[in-house]
């Protein structure tokens, strides 16, 4: 069992026929994932890698292969309004890569899935991967950017703020011999869908996932919310990490959402909130694995 995706989850990629958007459509094809349809208006009725059938709107798609999720491969300019288009067809997840969509845009998107059955991870995220059974057309499902080769099917859900510490987690407990319910990027962006807290309470449902990595960075206090939630409520092990521990105050360090401001967001405040929680903090990124396999 995983969370959000499975093996049989069906995907749609809008922004398929770009060279990015391809390029990631195909290596999740390869991966195992069920990409069953790609959507770029004024581009239906064409094929990808003459398997993959485009579409102009996310609708047709929707109606004619069943689809229940997209992965979001548009420029940031038009990227708010291809998930919008995702919420108006009632898919059940949208996962939107793109970075550098203007805040307003998605202060506007945050409001249009208020109320709807549509989640959202992103923007600026790696995506979302649930392992199968070997590296390449293992049966499990990729979205997003994630390397998939490094993912091994096992039992601990891994969620991030940060891109390369979610691969770096994933690595280090692959390299160990542990694999991985789900990993999930939610993305750095200050207005997002998908919190860690939403996450977490996944993992916690979750009867196959036995343990929980959860990394942060400094800004915002989605941290400390989820981490509140854990010590009243969560049942199983965690470890954490916050980037960011040098960053000076009021400059933004790589996400649009990095930033400590108002002397809110620190690292130690974050930290903080982590051990006051029970979760058992690594002090280095290269600790993450370690930390939690010493807790379980």
């Amino acid at each position: 069992m995983a969370i959000l995706v499975t093996p049989e989850t069906k995907v749609l990629v809008q922004g398929i026929t770009g060279s990015f958007g391809g390029r990631h459509a195909q290596l999740s094809l390869e991966y195992g994932s069920q990409i069953v349809a790609g959507v770029t208006p004024g581009k239906g009725g064409q094929t990808f890698e003459d398997k993959v059938p485009v579409f102009d709107t996310v609708a047709q798609a929707v109606a004619e292969t069943g689809t229940t999720t997209s992965a979001v491969f548009v420029p940031p300019p038009f990227a708010a309004d291809a998930i919008l288009e995702g919420v108006d067809a009632g898919l059940d997840l949208v996962v939107c890569i793109t970075e550098g969509i203007p805040v307003n845009d998605m202060v506007k998107v945050k409001r249009a899935l208020e109320g709807s059955k549509t989640r959202l991870i992103g923007p600026n995220c790696p995506g979302i991967v649930t392992p199968g059974d070997g590296k390449q057309s293992s049966g499990g499902c990729r979205i997003g950017i994630a390397p998939g080769y490094i993912h091994k099917k096992g039992n601990i859900g891994v969620v991030s703020r940060s891109g390369t510490l979610t691969y770096e987690a994933v690595w280090q407990l692959t390299c160990r011999g542990v694999g991985q319910s789900t990993c999930v990027g939610i993305g750095g962006d200050p207005v997002n869908g998908t919190s860690h807290l939403d996450v977490i309470k996944m993992f916690n449902d979750d009867p196959d996932t036995h343990g929980i990595i959860m990394i942060g960075e400094i800004g915002g206090s989605a941290e400390e919310e989820a981490a509140a939630w854990i010590r009243d409520n969560c049942k199983k092990p965690v470890a954490g990490f916050i980037a960011g521990t040098t960053a000076p105050p009021g400059r933004r360090m790589g996400h649009a959402g990095a930033i400590v401001s108002g002397g809110k967001g620190t690292a130690e405040a974050k930290i903080e909130a982590f051990r006051e929680a029970g979760i058992q903090v690594a002090q280095t990124p290269s600790e993450m694995a370690d930390v939690l396999l010493k807790v379980m």
